[in-house]
């Protein structure tokens, strides 16, 4: 862009000096014309950098996940393909279900009678109920017999007494005393009776008690509204049929395997430290490197341009998303030592900028580590944006030349 404004320049230099002739050639002139270009471009370039910087490190970055199975077994079928697309849920590879389907199935049978026992225990436990309600029953209608039983003695001994009191002064019949006796000794066997009725009773509601408390033992605590040994098989068959679903591993998203190195018949195992295989996805970040005197005037939502060498002479569209004002020489780590600060200070890195590809350009595929260029366009002086537009475009159409000798 220099270069055609120079030329420019030149022409009409020439055109009124040399060709019209309107301005004489002389010594003032020559300077004069020498030191206008010299100082109009410094100035342009220097304005030019604030509003609108550019980068030469543009950096396309992939989220990449690497691949551990959930499970360990081996390996029955691959059909993914390294490096060729795949979408969020395909297949990647699957290992043998067997001995998960078979723990599967004995912890089905496991449940079955797990619940089973506990409707046979619930039964008991209705059972030991009903035999609480009835020894209680029983104790009540023994204890109503011997309040009856003992009202009838009391009265059958005042009888007795007043039957002696008469004998003893004449005025009474001795037959009757006797009779009376007789009726009070029957009725106090009928009270022993009832006695040894009530205290058996409440024997048989004790035994019913201590069968209930056993039953409830058996059953244990609810959770979520089962009884605790249900519940713990059906947790353990919930985490039995999970370790069977990842025998299948699937894309977390949509993207691409590469170093894929798996092959039916391997053994994998639950290892982080050992993945199977990595996976690239297809969202992708765009990170411009910008020294840190470049971006006072950048903000959120100023235009950007970006020219990736994947893509000779294609112009990118963008928007700022966000500078990251962060870096690492902005940490201190903790340490028992003074930080060393040295003869010279470390040379302060470039902040990151964040740059949103414009829907126009979203679906473009661009490669994990792409690299380029890149121009913010701020707020400010418009009318020379137009030169940082022209310089990148030629820039771009540049990086068709592959300069190599071999």
């Amino acid at each position: 862009m220099e270069l055609i404004l120079l030329g420019i320049y030149a022409a009409i230099v020439w055109f009124i000096f040399i060709k019209m002739k309107w301005l004489p050639w002389n010594m003032v002139s020559q300077v004069i014309v020498v030191i206008i270009p010299i100082v109009a471009l410094t100035a342009l370039i220097l304005t030019l950098n604030v509003v609108a910087p550019s980068s030469a490190d543009v950096r396309v970055i992939k989220y990449v996940v690497n691949i551990v199975p959930q499970v360990k077994g081996r390996v029955t079928e691959v059909p993914v393909e390294p490096n060729r697309p795949v979408k969020k849920g395909d297949v990647l590879f699957k290992i043998d279900p067997t001995p998960y389907q078979l723990q599967v199935n004995a912890l089905e049978a496991q449940l079955a009678n797990a619940i089973g026992t506990s409707k046979e225990l619930e039964e008991q436990q209705a059972g030991a109920a009903a035999q609480v309600a009835q020894a209680r029953s029983a104790i009540e209608q023994a204890s109503a017999r011997v309040r009856e039983v003992s009202a009838k003695v009391e009265l059958a001994r005042k009888r007795v007494e007043q039957n002696r009191e008469l004998v003893t002064t004449g005025a009474g019949n001795k037959f009757d005393l006797e009779q009376a006796e007789a009726n009070l000794k029957e009725l106090e066997g009928s009270l022993d009776g009832a006695r040894s009725a009530e205290a058996q009773s409440r024997s048989a509601e004790a035994q019913a008690l201590a069968s209930q408390r056993q039953i409830a033992q058996r059953l244990g605590a609810k959770s979520n509204g089962e009884y605790a040994q249900v519940a713990q098989v059906r947790a353990q068959l919930e985490s039995a049929k999970w370790d069977l679903s990842q025998t299948t591993v699937t894309a977390p998203a949509n993207g691409y395997a590469i170093n894929l190195q798996l092959r039916p018949g391997s053994m994998t195992a639950a290892f982080p430290a050992l993945p199977v295989l990595t996976f690239v996805e297809d969202e992708f970040q765009v990170i411009a490197l910008y020294h840190q005197n470049e971006l006072h005037q950048v903000a959120p939502g100023n235009d950007a341009e970006i020219a990736l060498k994947t893509y000779p002479g294609r112009i990118i569209k963008a928007k700022v998303d966000s500078v990251v004002w962060a870096q690492g020489q902005g940490q201190s780590a903790a340490s028992t030592q003074l930080p060393m600060t040295g003869a010279m200070p470390a040379y302060p890195n470039r902040f990151p900028v964040k740059l949103n590809v414009e829907p126009r350009d979203k679906d473009l595929f661009l490669a994990a580590g792409a690299a380029g260029h890149a121009a913010i366009y701020t707020d400010n002086a418009h009318a020379i944006h137009i030169l940082r537009m022209v310089i990148l475009r030629i820039g771009a159409i540049t990086d068709y030349l592959i300069l190599k000798m071999h």
